[in-house]
């Protein structure tokens, strides 16, 4: 028999190094010489976490157990390892199994399912067949071709084809080629890079050997940032097994064609997502963007033909040259081939990684997959494409999710991080959030990118303190679109969105905020207090849970707040057990 731990940043995050220790350890005890303790990455259903799979002799998964510490470890060895009997009341429910069924998987195919540690694993389900027959049996010109047909888009935020930036690399000519990976993951809420470098980090690698050899590199750079030290280290295994077995290095196959790898590590700096200033960074400059062209396909990485993909978009290359181009474009939609993963965050019940079609709807994803709102609240909004997108409200969440469809709502596929709001979520407050990281973000290069949206930011700031004027409204929009028109790259042409969006589809909330003084969602601490009705049972909960002790009332009568001390922390409220705490 085999247990699986998952043991991606999540799971560990949950306990899950001290479930597998617990695992060890009793299987030790017990002397269970055929049972294998192993690892693997996220499966994405991270919201279940720590996650623990028991495989049979067969290789036939027998139970999933969720939310497994190391207390209930026992139960699972004594009822499944040896009395050979699965533990029903610990295993994933039917509700819960959902979350995967519904998926098509091709970029997190292995995740959570294969150790990323193990070479061997990875070439039992076929891993660098797809390298050996494109090295051994291919053209430039066809592995393009293959890519063409796909209609692979990249998967990085700007859906650029990918066919299209392999060839211009490769039409350039030149001795020395760069295949550089972006895996700098920096949209707040996003993780689908993460989970493949920690889960499957030899497609990234098969990916971007032939990537290289398409368009003629023989050296390639995972740029990746150094908060990511479980994929850094994962990779760094990965890539040594790989030249081991002749993956990786000279004559790969016995062929003319050589290709390495190795890692930079980012510092985390939002603006190195964008091409020119990822080169600078890689070149020991600061991380700012340069004018084009040039394009980085004819002068990039050292003034070389260099070209850039996301982590994401190499993963998908090794299944589409297995299953043909033809096979991928079949799934999605007419102009947005393929899958997408996407990181489900906010106020959703089940968070975690989704690998979908292109075209499903932002409500079968929320609602199917995600299994709707967290406490059943009403659905309000979904942030896409993290600080370069924008929010789209739930009037239109049967909007498709392609490229073509997001686009028109004003927001962005990005990379793919969905964050969900509910009712109690002020749009004002969530444009203020992404402005405040795309303003601390910016490399300062352009005056409206690091004056313009500090100046947004001061405007937001007052708007949540109740401090908003007349013309503030009108104030955002100008400065919003003189900051795109006068950006150089893509972090200052976008910074605005979040607020433009919220403008557009939320307008009556910044209205109520500046002439109202009132939070519609009732979230700004500025603009709300809290009364107690008189459902007040008097049972004290309240005054005994309030840290500043601005609530009295003797027992069993109506207790009261004293406003000039409440610091509106919002514990009464939780801690009422009667419902006679209100928000105003």
């Amino acid at each position: 028999m085999k247990v699986v731990i998952g043991q991606g940043s999540c799971g560990i995050a949950t306990g899950a190094k001290k479930t597998s220790d617990a695992f060890e350890q009793l299987v030790a005890e017990k002397g269970l010489k055929d049972v294998t303790i192993t690892k693997a990455g996220c499966i994405g259903t991270c919201y279940l976490e720590p996650i623990v799979d028991v495989y049979g002799d067969d290789d036939e998964l027998e139970a999933r157990y969720v939310k497994i510490q190391p207390d209930k470890v026992a139960e699972i060895v004594d009822k499944h390892l040896i009395g050979k009997t699965p533990v029903e009341e610990l295993a994933i429910s039917e509700e819960d199994k959902k979350f995967l069924a519904q998926q098509q998987r091709i970029v997190l195919r292995n995740c959570g399912i294969i150790n990323p540690e193990k070479i061997d694993e990875y070439i039992a389900v076929g891993g660098y067949e797809s390298l050996k027959k494109v090295v051994t049996s291919m053209t430039q010109d066809e592995v393009i071709d293959v890519v063409k047909v796909a209609g692979l888009r990249g998967r990085g935020g700007a859906g650029f084809p990918t066919w299209f930036k392999w060839n211009a690399a490769k039409q350039n000519k030149g001795s020395e080629k760069y295949m550089v990976c972006n895996a700098d993951e920096g949209d707040p809420g996003a993780f689908m890079d993460r989970s493949v470098l920690e889960g499957d980090p030899h497609s990234l690698i098969e990916g971007m050997a032939i990537g290289g050899f398409a368009m003629g590199a023989t050296e390639g750079i995972i740029y990746v940032r150094a908060e990511y030290p479980l994929a850094i280290a994962r990779l760094e295994i990965a890539m040594a097994q790989a030249r081991e077995r002749g993956f990786l290095g000279k004559n790969l196959f016995g062929t003319d064609f050589s290709f390495d790898l190795r890692i930079k590590a980012g510092a985390g700096a939002f603006v190195c997502g964008e091409e020119t200033a990822l080169i600078a960074s890689l070149e020991g400059e600061r991380g700012m963007p340069r004018l084009k062209p040039p394009f980085p396909a004819e002068k990039g990485y050292w003034q070389k033909p260099t070209n850039i993909n996301n982590v994401e978009t190499f993963a998908n290359v090794p299944w589409i040259i297995t299953n043909g181009g033809e096979a991928f474009a079949a799934m999605g939609s007419e102009k947005s081939n393929g899958t997408k993963v996407f990181a489900l965050a906010g106020k959703i019940k089940k968070g975690g990684l989704a690998e979908v079609p292109m075209g499903m709807t932002i409500r079968e994803v929320i609602y199917g997959i995600g299994g709707g709102i967290k406490n059943d609240k009403a659905f309000k909004a979904v942030q896409m494409g993290g600080p370069s997108g924008g929010c789209i409200p739930a009037s239109l969440a049967d909007t498709p999710v392609t490229y073509e469809d997001i686009s028109t709502t004003g927001a962005i596929v990005g990379s793919g991080g969905m964050i969900v709001m509910d009712e109690t979520t002020c749009m004002v407050d969530m444009a203020r959030y992404f402005l405040d990281f795309t303003k601390k973000e910016s490399c300062g290069k352009c005056n409206y990118c690091r004056i313009g949206t500090k100046r947004m930011l001061e405007i937001l700031e007052r708007i949540t303190r109740g401090e908003g004027r007349d013309g503030d409204i009108e104030l955002l929009e100008e400065l919003a679109m003189k900051i795109k028109d006068g950006s150089l790259c893509g972090l200052g042409q976008t910074a605005p969105n979040p607020v433009l969006t919220t403008l557009r589809y939320f307008r009556n909330e910044y209205e109520d905020h500046i002439y109202n003084h009132k939070c519609t969602a009732k979230s700004c601490k500025a603009l709300i207090h809290f009364e107690i009705t008189d459902a007040c049972k008097g049972c004290t909960k309240c005054a005994r849970n309030c840290p500043v002790g601005a609530i009295t009332g003797a027992v069993k009568e109506q207790h009261v707040i004293d406003q000039t001390k409440c610091i509106k922390c919002g514990k009464c409220e939780e801690n009422c057990s009667f419902g006679a705490i209100v928000r105003e």
